[in-house]
């Protein structure tokens, strides 16, 4: 109790931070980054360079109460079959501007639901991509599936054309719970999805898992996270639910007086992360969950686990490249992002022009901000020798910040001559640590509960 005492007076329930999966965040990101600056990013790529790309299709089926996705809803496969065909011109476009002997390290494709495209649209659409980027050595292509929109045919194409992980969202088993985010899923056809991914030698698989959904406890978290561990999975994504209704419209479907409070929130979390750890996964940052020999885990205990718009990864590419309405794309140089609106980016590509619409070019403080805030998110810990090693100009300004990380949350964290360490106890404020290290205004835009 006086542990939980101590969070909240340090902030962990009431502050509203963002998730980091960049920095600086997108809700900051500017028209200043156009085509022309995305073009001569591409074009400054080292020849003979693995990167990673990332590729979005935004339509469902129907659409998820929950989800603040950029998504839309179709009863009709045409319009995917329209952006497929954008998609692959994206994709031309982009090889036009490639230097030469670009591979990938890492392909991924997210939604949206990239499963309710049909066999053909699957294998057409990976053939365009590995006739200009093939997969280098060690390469994985993994793709979100819905498990109510995945079949035998569609599996087998996706097994043909080099998929080597699924990532499977399943939220939460309990119908009650399900009905009321909009996401009717059972056990049964999760059950069977999986079995049709394994059968066609798709062994590696991600899931993911909400808790602070409505109508939650500690109970039903339980059997939804047994029921999950019955499925195996070699990693595990515990987001918690962010209500933001004041981005996501669809989300004001969802009772706000049905949602658990925040100090409910915190046990949700600890009762999934305890029968997590207890049925033998790693655990991988702040919200992830791994077997020993996923790569997630072997990257963490390295020392080289990352995170990106997806989340954690052990991918160490420098760039990564998001083809698809409202894709966002990393550069060393900063992001840039393509419109969301997927008139709008159709429209850009079938006239030959890139779709950037916004983005961030770095500032002198994004760099080093923007690694350290890395460090605590995967480590928890920042190594104040790499990191002043890496930007010797700014040794003074991380020294002061640490400093003040230090009185700020005493008795949560731990400074030795190189090191800042959030201790266990101290872990769920993590995010809430990263945010006093972040220098730009706080939006409540796309921001969260930090629990």
């Amino acid at each position: 109790m006086e542990r939980v005492s101590q969070l909240a007076r340090m902030g962990l329930f009431d502050a509203k931070v963002p998730r980091y999966t960049s920095y600086p965040t997108a809700p900051h990101f500017k028209a200043d980054v156009t085509p022309v600056v995305f073009q001569n990013w591409i074009s400054q790529i080292p020849a003979g360079s693995q990167i990673s790309l990332y590729l979005h299709i935004p339509f469902c089926r129907r659409l998820c109460w929950f989800c603040a996705c950029r998504t839309q809803g179709t009863k009709s496969i045409d319009p995917v079959r329209v952006y497929v065909e954008i998609l692959k011109q994206e994709l031309q476009l982009l090889a036009e501007h490639l230097p030469s002997e670009i591979s990938l390290s890492r392909l991924h494709w997210g939604g949206g639901t990239p499963t309710l495209l049909d066999a053909e649209m699957i294998t057409s659409l990976a053939c365009a991509i590995t006739q200009i980027l093939p997969f280098a050595s060690g390469a994985e292509f993994s793709v979100e599936v819905d498990p109510n929109e995945i079949d035998g045919h569609r599996a087998e194409a996706l097994a043909k054309a080099g998929m080597t992980r699924a990532s499977i969202g399943v939220q939460d088993f309990d119908p009650e719970i399900q009905e009321t985010i909009g996401r009717p899923q059972s056990y049964a056809i999760t059950q069977q999805a999986v079995k049709l991914l394994r059968a066609q030698g798709i062994t590696s698989l991600n899931a993911d898992i909400l808790y602070g959904l409505p109508h939650q406890t500690a109970p039903r978290v339980a059997d939804s996270v047994q029921k999950l561990l019955s499925l195996n999975p070699d990693r595990v994504a515990l987001y918690g639910y962010a209500h933001v209704p004041w981005m996501a419209r669809r989300q004001t479907m969802i009772p706000s007086n049905s949602l658990p409070t925040p100090e409910a929130r915190l046990q949700l979390f600890e009762t999934a992360r305890q029968l997590f750890t207890l049925d033998g996964y790693d655990e991988v940052g702040i919200d992830h969950f791994a077997r020993p020999g996923d790569g997630l885990s072997v990257a963490q205990k390295a020392g080289r686990l990352r995170r990106n718009f997806q989340g954690y990864t052990d991918d160490t590419s420098e760039v990564l490249i998001g083809l698809g309405a409202s894709s966002i794309s990393r550069f060393p140089q900063g992001y840039a992002q393509n419109t969301a609106a997927t008139s709008a980016y159709n429209s850009a590509i079938k006239t030959q022009n890139f779709a950037t619409a916004r983005g961030h070019i770095y500032r002198e403080d994004d760099a080093w901000r923007g690694r350290l805030i890395e460090m605590l998110m995967c480590d928890f810990r920042v190594n104040q020798h790499i990191l002043a090693e890496a930007f010797p100009a700014h040794q003074l300004q991380i020294e002061t910040l640490l400093g003040q990380l230090s009185n700020r949350f005493e008795g949560m964290v731990e400074r030795t001559p190189q090191s800042f360490i959030i201790l266990p106890e101290g872990r769920p404020l993590t995010r809430v640590i990263a945010r006093a290290c972040d220098t730009y205004e706080l939006s409540k835009a796309g921001h969260s509960a930090a629990i």
